[in-house]
């Protein structure tokens, strides 16, 4: 079983930056996509960002311009720069992991909040 270990989330005021980071316990040849999700209070869960095998990406478009997802060569790591971070960005992140199978696991979340 896929283990995620998420970190990297907190307070920031409005403008401020944090980095998400995602460990995935598999072998890097069952890498099929890895990202991140997140969901407010009151609010359905939304993708953010995703990288795929092959390197592409994909944003919502609300974080266009200020997210940027990467990953370590060969690795099941992945990053989320999140830069001019504002109130609505405020929610729990969640990671989650897809191997080649299409099996997705997800991590227990990581709590951003930004003030205003």
């Amino acid at each position: 079983q896929v283990q995620l270990m998420e970190s990297g989330g907190g307070l920031v005021q409005a403008g401020g930056s944090l980095r998400l980071s995602c460990a995935a316990s598999r072998s890097p040849f069952l890498f099929y996509a890895m990202g991140w999700h997140r969901q407010a209070p009151g609010k359905q869960r939304e993708l953010v960002a995703a990288i795929m095998s092959g390197g592409s990406t994909r944003y919502a478009d609300s974080v266009k311009g200020r997210f940027t997802i990467s990953r370590d060569n060969g690795e099941n790591t992945v990053y989320l720069q999140m830069n001019n971070l504002q109130p609505e960005d405020t929610a729990v992140y969640y990671c989650n992991f897809v191997d080649r199978y299409r099996t997705t696991t997800w991590g227990q979340g990581t709590q951003v909040t930004v003030s205003s």
